[in-house]
């Protein structure tokens, strides 16, 4: 699990802006003449051809983006941009051949990008960034061995085929759970799936004479900063020679004082892409958490060194300065998650109990009644049409959850053999109910939380193991409950994304469960490239893999509790976590004018156990945006997202000469290294 942040507007066609309802209407005169293609011919070979390179590329990114620093922006748009891309290409390269092609449709569009989104999200929610490493020996030896409740058997290292079999064994269910809620969720709801409907729009433009041509600006841009970001990261190379204090990762851009202390720019093109994705409010909070820590909470620390802690301690020391980033880290991700959880919750309630006037009161699409609201209520009468045509017999989808179930109940137990059948059987009796309450809050707000509630298994059932095996249940409890809450909701958003664009529900859910294979064998497959060429784990190199060491920890604060922790440590993690919930109640009760500043406590968290360096990076990401949206904000509009996704995807591709080189032992030839002036 890292933190992956919403990045969509809240959109529905009836929230557009004026300017863009005509626009609308015109398409829905257009969609009414518009041949729907059966939903097997929405699946093509060359699709899912397109898919599995696409999986593999942004598996790599998500890995990487995990690894480093737990932050993982949407990749959506570029998930659509290049399917298009890729597929567009080849069919005009077969038709200069004088081959027949069969014409690519936004319906094979969209069962792309479905199966991308749902192979690269198990990179993510697969736990190769969290519980899954969590459970490995450097993570166990790095907390330490004499650590109360860090137990030498509660150690399992990452094994492909083990991974492997975990993932086909729990990340299915979450597509059984919710399919028979679908016309619930989507048309008798109508919640709005921001991102879903964003992703329908965006598929919808490729495919008309005006948006094809920008989509082919869009993929020269994303191309042309896909080249500059590989060759700098090849660049750099060069230069970053042996151990982790070379090369331009090092470069103390703003001096030697602040660069002890991580701040410093350090040249990476996936963080200033990350940068120009996210939304200002959440780099500014990074930025902002950043200073927090390293600029004045760690400092004040450290100068108690000898009284609060012993001074003579390592760097990576749970019962040293290391112990407060972790901790107060945890508490402020805790208290966000809390938050949030309850507030979801709530909302959840409260529009379910108000059946009289819930289309109403639910914000998602409005009345329209302006000239063109008859052609809008006909391609509305379409898509229902169209979304309700293939359906998906109940009870195939009843019998595939019980099945999956007892398959993943015999055999959760022989991979992790601390988490008892019975653990795993109550996990699944209670999903559904969590996976639909998570599902109806993303159709809301866009705001998925899977990993709170993997962090409320993992607490529930370490506790209830205890010492004897509880880290190892825990992780993997947390490892069950994510994966079916987390697929449930991006089921939900992509059948949101086919009825906009006129694809069958059946189409969604088979290019789903494709998918979702794809990524139970590529996921596994690239991490095991990283986790064979790099040093991960490692918490002075650049792939800390920082939420391995916050996940085991939470599972021994379940099991031993606080006693151990440094001293005024506790009283801080108290303080950051009542903050948290304060940050968000005023993020939510003050008027929107005042909310928009306020920063987000997820965010903070991050560097607080990081470090600086790729809050810098995000940062410049977002003043390059805030002043390309001042100069001109239609190009910016239209092109950051590509800029963006070049610059990451082209960092992302090095990654794997890099991997390469690191495993025939290959080393960089310079060091480039910087310190103190000599004195003359």
């Amino acid at each position: 699990m890292g933190t992956e942040i919403p990045t969509s507007p809240e959109i529905s066609e009836a929230l557009l802006p004026e300017s863009n309802k005509t626009a609308t209407a015109a398409t829905a005169v257009l969609d009414q003449d518009e041949h729907v293609p059966e939903w097997k011919e929405q699946i093509t070979i060359r699709g899912l051809a397109v898919s599995a390179l696409l999986g593999t590329l942004f598996c790599i990114i998500t890995h990487k983006l995990n690894l480093t620093v737990g932050i993982i922006p949407s990749l959506n748009v570029a998930a659509g941009l290049l399917g298009f891309f890729f597929v567009k290409s080849w069919t005009g390269f077969l038709s200069k051949l004088g081959f027949t092609v069969k014409p690519f449709t936004k319906q094979e569009n969209t069962v792309i990008q479905t199966c991308v989104v749902a192979c690269y999200g198990l990179a993510f929610s697969g736990g190769f960034g969290s519980y899954l490493i969590a459970m490995d020996e450097k993570t166990y030896k790095l907390i330490g061995a004499d650590y109360p409740g860090n137990h030498a058997e509660d150690v399992i290292n990452p094994g492909l085929w083990w991974m492997i079999g975990f993932l086909f064994v729990v990340s299915f269910l979450g597509l059984f759970s919710l399919v028979p809620l679908r016309k619930v969720m989507v048309l008798d709801y109508k919640l709005t799936y921001p991102s879903g409907t964003a992703t329908a729009m965006l598929i919808n433009s490729f495919h008309t004479n005006t948006g094809a041509e920008l989509a082919a600006n869009q993929v020269k841009c994303l191309g042309k900063y896909l080249s500059l970001s590989l060759v700098w990261s090849c660049f750099k190379w060069f230069f970053s020679g042996v151990g982790d204090a070379c090369g331009f990762d090092n470069f103390p851009t703003l001096g030697l004082t602040l660069f002890k202390n991580t701040f410093y720019f350090d040249f990476s093109p996936t963080y200033v892409g990350c940068g120009l994705i996210c939304p200002h409010i959440v780099n500014c909070s990074v930025l902002l958490g950043a200073i927090i820590s390293w600029g004045f909470l760690w400092p004040f620390v450290s100068q108690h060194a000898g009284d609060w802690y012993p001074a003579d301690l390592g760097s990576n020391d749970f019962k040293g300065l290391y112990g407060y980033k972790v901790f107060i880290a945890i508490a402020i991700i805790l208290g966000d998650g809390l938050y949030n959880l309850v507030k979801i919750i709530a909302v959840t309630v409260k529009e379910l109990c108000s059946s009289s006037s819930r289309h109403l009161n639910l914000p998602v699409v409005a009345n329209v009644v302006d000239d063109e609201a008859s052609e809008i209520l006909l391609v509305k009468k379409k898509r229902d049409e169209v979304f309700l045509k293939d359906r998906i017999p109940l009870g195939f989808a009843v019998s595939g959850y019980v099945g999956l179930a007892a398959i993943s109940t015999a055999t959760i137990p022989l991979i992790f053999p601390p988490l008892k059948w019975y653990f795993v059987l109550c996990s699944y009796f209670i999903a559904p109910a969590l996976a639909f309450c998570n599902s109806y809050g993303t159709g809301l707000t866009d705001w998925s939380l899977a990993s709170t509630y993997g962090k409320i298994g993992l607490f529930i059932i370490a506790s209830v193991v205890g010492s004897d095996g509880g880290v190892i249940a825990g992780l993997a409890a947390c490892g069950v409950m994510m994966s079916i809450v987390s697929t449930a909701a991006d089921l939900m958003q992509d059948f949101k994304t086919g009825y906009l664009t006129l694809s069958s529900a059946k189409s969604m859910f088979v290019s789903q469960l494709v998918g979702t294979a794809m990524g139970c064998i590529i996921a596994p497959l690239t991490f095991y490239l990283f986790w064979s060429a790099f040093d991960i784990g490692d918490p002075n190199g650049p792939y800390k893999a920082p939420y391995a060491v916050i996940f085991r920890e939470m599972a021994i604060l379940g099991i031993e509790g606080f006693a151990e922790l440094p001293k005024h440590c506790l009283a801080l993690c108290y303080g950051f976590f009542v903050a948290a919930l304060i940050v968000n109640l005023l993020r939510d009760i003050t008027p929107p004018k005042i909310s928009q500043f306020i920063p987000i406590p997820m965010a903070m968290a991050v560097p607080f156990y990081i470090g600086a360096y790729f809050a810098i990076d995000m940062f410049v990401g977002t003043v390059i945006l805030f002043v390309w949206e001042r100069i001109n904000r239609k190009d910016a509009d239209d092109f950051a997202g590509a800029v963006a996704s070049g610059l990451i995807c082209g960092d992302g591709i090095w990654t794997i000469p890099s991997a390469i080189l690191s495993i025939l032992r290959i080393n960089p030839p310079i060091c480039m290294y910087f310190g103190p002036a000599l004195a003359r």
